[in-house]
C-alpha cells in the first residue's frame, strides 16, 4: 500500500463514521499544521534543558492543538500511545514511513482500536509511504509532535533530525543503542534546548503502582531509614526484568518484525529494556536530583544469547526463514540473539545491579516479570512478580533483625494505611518481620495503560513549555550508563 497526500485509504481515514474521499481538506490541513509548527519554533521557549523560570509555550491545552507525526512505526508501542483519545491531541495523525509490513502492522493496530466495540477511538491516519518519508515529514511538517517507536538503529538520527527541524519528540525507549551514537543523542538534547522543543522518552515503569509505592516508602526515615551503599557483590539496589519474544498485547499475539532479532537494529538487552531499569534506579534512589555522567562508574558487565529455532521465529514473525542479515547470528540452525545482559555500577557511590533476560515464551499464566530490591537502614523494599504472586507485581516490606519490631510495625501501618498518596491500601503479614502491601484492584491498570499516563504527563509539559529541571540531565546520564555498560560487556576499547 502506498498513500501520498491527496490519496485516501477509506480504511484508515475515518472520522466519526465519516469517510474522507477528497484531498482538499488534507491539503488545507497541511498548511494549517505547518503554521502551527512555525509557531512552535517561534514561541516555545521551554526547551529540553530548561531552567526553572516561567517560559512561554505555543501550547495552551486547547482541544486538538497537538498534531501527531508518527515516524516509521515498527513497534507496537507506537500504537499504544494511541490506544485512547486525548482532548488536546487532534484525531488527524500524519504517518511517514517506508512501505512494508511495519507500517501495515501499525495501521492494523489503529484500525483495531477504531473498530473495537467498547470505547472505540476515532484516529484519522493520513499516511505517506515512500523512500523519502523522513525528508517529506521534515519539509512539510504537518504537525508539531513526533512519535517514535520502531527500528532503533535509525532512532537517534530521527531524534536529531526532528529536533533540528523544530519539532517536539515523544520517543519510545531506547533513544540510542550504541556507545558510538551516544554523542549524537547528547547533541540532540542541546539542539532541542536551542530550538525550544521538548525531547522526552516514554518511561512507563514509573507509573506501575508497586514501583510508585516502593519509591514513596523509601522516602520515609522511620520506615526505610537511609538508602545503603551496598557493595559490588551485594548491591543496595537491584533491578531485574524478564521479557518474552512471544507474548500477547491488546488481546492478540504480537507479531514482531524480523529485524527485532538483530541487535544492531533492536539493540541488546542492556541498552533496550535496560533503559527502564537504569531509569528506575535513578528515579527511586535520587528523586528530583539532576545527575551527571561523572556520577556513574561501571564496575562490571556481561551479555549472553537466547536461542530461537526456525519454528519459533516463524511463530513470532510470520516469516518461515531467517533473513540473510541474521546469518551472522546463526549457530547450528538456531538464531543466537544477544538479548540478555547484566551490569553492576555505582551511582553517586550507591552500588546497583541491573539485569535483563529474554526468554522465548512465558510459563502458562505468566508474562513479563519485574524484580526490584532497595536496601535501607531499617528494612528492604522488594517487588516480586513470580508464580507465588500469580505473576502480579507485589511489594514486600522486610524489616531488618536489629529493628524494634513494635515501633516499626506501628510506623509502617500508619504510613501505608494513612499517609500514602494511594488510598485503600492494607498490610498482610507474610513472616515475623515481613509484610505484603495489599493494593486495591483499581490501581492495577496494566502496562498498556501506562503509555496513556506518560502521554498525559508529556502534554502537561508541552503546556508549561518545560520539563522538570532534572529530567534532561537524567536522560543523558541514563543513556550514558546503558551504552557504557554495553561497551564493557562487549569489551569495546
Amino acid at each position: 500500500m502506498k498513500l501520498i497526500f491527496g490519496d485516501v485509504n477509506p480504511k484508515t481515514l475515518n472520522t466519526d463514521n465519516r469517510t474522507v474521499t477528497k484531498s482538499d481538506t488534507m491539503k488545507k490541513n497541511v498548511f494549517k499544521w505547518m503554521g502551527v509548527a512555525a509557531l512552535v519554533a517561534l514561541y516555545a521557549c521551554g526547551g529540553a534543558g530548561q531552567k526553572e523560570k516561567k517560559q512561554e509555550s505555543a501550547f495552551t491545552g486547547a482541544a486538538g492543538e497537538v498534531k501527531l507525526l508518527v515516524l516509521d512505526p515498527g513497534h507496537f508501542h507506537a500504537g499504544l500511545v494511541q490506544k485512547r483519545m486525548y482532548k488536546q491531541i487532534s484525531p488527524d495523525v500524519h504517518v511517514f514511513a517506508p512501505e512494508g509490513s511495519d507500517v501495515q502492522a501499525y495501521l492494523a493496530q489503529m484500525e483495531g482500536y477504531n473498530s473495537r466495540p467498547e470505547n472505540p477511538t476515532t484516529w484519522n491516519e493520513i499516511v505517506y509511504t515512500g523512500p523519502d518519508f523522513l525528508q517529506k515529514m521534515l519539509a512539510e511538517k504537518p504537525g508539531n509532535v513526533v512519535v517514535l517507536s520502531g527500528n532503533n538503529q535509525a532512532k537517534t538520527e530521527y531524534i536529531s533530525q526532528s529536533v533540528s527541524a523544530g519539532l517536539n519528540v515523544l520517543a519510545d525507549k531506547p533513544m540510542v543503542i550504541s556507545p558510538e551514537k551516544f554523542p549524537e543523542l547528547e547533541s540532540a538534547f542541546k539542539k532541542a534546548e536551542e530550538k525550544g522543543v521538548l525531547l522526552y522518552d516514554i518511561m512507563t515503569e514509573r507509573y506501575e503502582v508497586t514501583t510508585r509505592l516502593q519509591k514513596e516508602l523509601s522516602r520515609l526515615p522511620d520506615i526505610f531509614g537511609e538508602l545503603q551503599t551496598g557493595t559490588p557483590d551485594e548491591p543496595a539496589v537491584v533491578e531485574e526484568s524478564v521479557h518474552h519474544f512471544y507474548k500477547t498485547v491488546s488481546g492478540k499475539p504480537v507479531q514482531r518484525p524480523a529485524w527485532f532479532f538483530d541487535v544492531e537494529q533492536q539493540g541488546e538487552g542492556l541498552v533496550d529494556v535496560g533503559t527502564h531499569l537504569v531509569d528506575l534506579v535513578q528515579w527511586t534512589c535520587f528523586p528530583n536530583q539532576a545527575l551527571q555522567k561523572a556520577d556513574v562508574q561501571i564496575l562490571k558487565a556481561s551479555h549472553w544469547s537466547t536461542q530461537v529455532t526456525t519454528d519459533e521465529f516463524e511463530k513470532v514473525t510470520g516469516i518461515a526463514d531467517f533473513p540473510s542479515y541474521l546469518d551472522k547470528y546463526i549457530v547450528e540452525n538456531q538464531l543466537e540473539v544477544m538479548a540478555n545482559g547484566e551490569m553492576t555500577y555505582q551511582l553517586k557511590g550507591v552500588n546497583a545491579r541491573v539485569k535483563v533476560e529474554w526468554n522465548y515464551e512465558a510459563p502458562e499464566g505468566g508474562g513479563d516479570t519485574h524484580y526490584s530490591f532497595m536496601r535501607g537502614k531499617l528494612c528492604d523494599l522488594v517487588i516480586r512478580q513470580g508464580k507465588e504472586e500469580n505473576y502480579l507485581p507485589t511489594l514486600y516490606v522486610e524489616a531488618h533483625s536489629e529493628v524494634d519490631l513494635g515501633t516499626f510495625t506501628g510506623n509502617l501501618e500508619k504510613a501505608v494505611i494513612q499517609d500514602m498518596p494511594i488510598t485503600g491500601l492494607s498490610l498482610e503479614k507474610t513472616g515475623d518481620r515481613a509484610w505484603k502491601v495489599v493494593i486495591p484492584e483499581q490501581y492495577r491498570v496494566g502496562h498498556e495503560a501506562h503509555f496513556a499516563q506518560v502521554t498525559e504527563k508529556y502534554l502537561q509539559y508541552l503546556v508549561k513549555g518545560k520539563m522538570p529541571s532534572w529530567e534532561v540531565p537524567n536522560m543523558i546520564t541514563k543513556y550514558y550508563t546503558t551504552t557504557e555498560g554495553l561497551r564493557m560487556a562487549r569489551r569495546i576499547e
